[in-house]
């Protein structure tokens, strides 16, 4: 064959090779809330933690990073915090069952992760670092809790920086205070234009919004635009427990509220979430919307994939839900997307 000829072949056959299949595509999947502890803590100690992930365990294998926000500390010390309604703490051996899905970093910065103090959440990094899994948005002290996760992936380095915006006050990390993130938006520019300047792509959580509204508050949107603005290339938001919107603003896509992932609530309120896949691959972005059932009723406390019809009634909701943004879904062959290229920062 003419050495000509054969570049040509070459040339085709790496246009026509399936995208997941491009050695240079990063791909980030990303999902809310994790919270496996409580009152049904018994009912799924005995179906075994890792059952919990076992519908999306295939999914979640596509993934050089899975992002997830841990919605508990994982201890079994601590001074529980009686100032609030609702307060959580998981068992030692979340962190392995976590990991053993695919899950490789975990954000903190939210408004459960010092509901045992100080203590416990030393014990949760603890159990996260001896089960492999890195973590954001927390630390002993606000410099510690406001460092960035960074990875060097098939040649490119990623930034991962988590941010809380949500009530206890307490709860948030001071210059000699353990706790979590706060995100205020000094913290977050300084942070997000200094991992621009160290990273390829910078990923920014958000625990923040009004649980049970699919509405984003004025405060939420000026966050994402200020870290977007300091360099970020996508936020990933959570607190609501039910599907916000999503939003492109200058070449950079905003998740404002994925919903629960894996969550021990029988809550109606919370039935379906999303699993979102960023595909990184130089200038070419595009987030991939995998819908999912996380209705107790119908899959117990296991997040399962829909398909077909049910499918399509999600994707039909987050258009509603993203209709002040006007942003526009692709749909091909039962497979939905948003395309966020444009130039490089």
């Amino acid at each position: 064959m003419k050495p000509a000829l054969t570049l040509i072949l070459l040339t085709l056959a790496l246009l026509c090779a399936p995208i997941g299949l491009r050695a240079e595509e990063i791909i980030i999947n990303a999902v809310g809330d994790i919270m496996l502890a409580g009152k049904w803590a018994k009912a799924l100690r005995s179906r075994g933690y890792e059952h919990s992930f076992d519908g999306v365990r295939s999914e979640l294998a596509k993934g050089d990073i899975n992002l997830a926000n841990l919605e508990s500390p994982i201890a079994t010390g601590g001074s529980e915090f009686s100032n609030k309604q609702f307060r959580f703490r998981a068992e030692p051996a979340i962190a392995k069952a976590i990991r053993s899905a695919g899950f490789n970093l975990v954000t903190l910065a939210n408004n459960h992760s010092m509901d045992f103090g100080a203590e416990a959440l030393a014990e949760t990094q603890q159990h996260l670092d001896s089960a492999g899994i890195t973590w954001i948005g927390a630390g002993v002290n606000l410099d510690e809790a406001r460092k960035m996760a960074l990875y060097t992936i098939k040649g490119k380095k990623i930034a991962f920086l988590g941010y809380s915006l949500t009530q206890p006050l307490e709860f948030f990390a001071g210059k000699a205070r353990p706790g979590t993130t706060p995100g205020y938006e000094k913290l977050v520019t300084a942070d997000v234009a200094s991992a621009r300047r160290q990273a390829d792509y910078v990923i920014v959580s958000f625990h923040w919004g009004r649980e049970a509204s699919g509405a984003v508050q004025a405060y939420q949107r000026n966050a994402a635009h200020n870290a977007i603005d300091a360099g970020a290339d996508a936020v990933i938001g959570h607190h609501p427990h039910v599907l916000q919107g999503i939003e492109r603003y200058k070449n950079s896509i905003i998740f404002y509220s994925l919903g629960n992932f894996t969550f021990a609530s029988k809550s109606k309120t919370a039935d379906v979430s999303v699993l979102v896949r960023l595909r990184l691959d130089g200038k070419q972005r595009t987030a991939e919307i995998l819908p999912l059932d996380v209705l107790h009723q119908r899959v117990g406390f296991q997040p399962r994939l829909l398909s077909g019809n049910r499918a399509e009634e999600v994707i039909e909701k987050l258009g509603v839900l993203s209709r002040p943004f006007k942003t526009e879904f692709q749909s091909i062959a039962e497979k939905y997307s948003i395309d966020f290229t444009g130039v490089d920062k």
